[in-house]
């Protein structure tokens, strides 16, 4: 191994972190640069040496640091410094044992599926994102109930009529669409899954689908106060008349694996499962 970047969140403990980590690759002869994960979009490029990403904060900075950096192709070792973590699994605790397996090339990595989602304004792109967790549409907090007309691979779904629509991935699946009473997909599946958000008619229930589809959602001429969020982060005000198109993205991001935790130990960790 010849060089780690090391990604931090911009918060004290993260850069601590960081910097210790800087002093112990130096110490065994291999290169290291620090990138600080903030403010977005102005996050630093990444060095076209990387081997590896040490990524430092919570699954918020992992999130952003996939969206910038996952198509590079270096594996992603996620470690938390914050609190809820579920992509970040692996604690400072534990981060050097690691590191000397994968300066020797120990270690397994698991595909995670991206999605892209595209803004479409008469008839031109405004925009377009990849996204690790979600592509969510949603009201402002005074607006009245939105009609997101669905379609899949251009066959009408139905009109959602709802506080807002989830399109998750299967690394999503324990973000927001957790709390939308949405399903917890397998990690690495292949699959797409549709969650309205507080929909009005109780009958609408989340939809997985397989990821070769894709989904377009057209907003009506009464849509007001509607926004658009990739993995919560960036986002944009919508109009009426825009459309939404989300698709599994070409490229995926290699996480590599906790050898301490499996999902399901993070589940009834993180969730609590089990306890009285």
């Amino acid at each position: 191994m010849q060089h780690i970047s090391i990604v931090v969140k911009k918060n004290a403990s993260a850069v601590q972190a960081g910097e210790a980590l800087q002093s112990w690759l130096a110490a065994r002869n291999v290169r290291s640069n620090l990138l600080l994960n903030e403010p977005e979009p102005d996050i630093p490029p990444l060095p076209e040496q990387t081997e590896v990403i040490v990524v430092f904060g919570g699954d918020g900075t992992l999130l952003s640091a996939g969206r910038h950096y996952g198509r590079h192709g270096a594996p992603i070792l996620g470690v938390n410094v914050g609190g809820l973590g579920f992509i970040t699994a692996i604690g400072l605790e534990k981060l050097y044992p690691i590191l000397e397996k994968i300066l020797h090339h120990d270690f397994q990595v698991e595909e995670r599926m991206l999605l892209t989602g595209t803004v479409i304004r008469q008839g031109e792109v405004f925009c377009r994102q990849s996204v690790l967790n979600d592509v969510v549409i949603n009201k402002g907090a005074l607006a009245r109930i939105v009609e997101l007309k669905t379609y899949i691979d251009n066959e009408y779904l139905t009109t959602y009529r709802a506080d807002g629509l989830i399109v998750s991935t299967p690394t999503g699946s324990t973000a927001y669409t957790l709390g939308a009473g949405g399903p917890i997909v397998f990690p690495t599946l292949q699959a797409i899954t549709l969650i309205p958000i507080c929909p009005f008619t109780l009958t609408n229930r989340p939809l997985i689908l397989p990821d070769g589809f894709s989904i377009s959602v057209v907003l009506d001429d009464r849509s007001r106060d509607v926004y658009l969020t990739f993995d919560g982060q960036v986002g944009l005000a919508l109009q009426p008349q825009d459309i939404v198109e989300i698709k599994k993205a070409d490229g995926a991001i290699n996480l590599i694996k906790s050898p301490y935790k499996s999902y399901f130990e993070i589940l009834r960790t993180k969730l609590r499962w089990g306890e009285m």
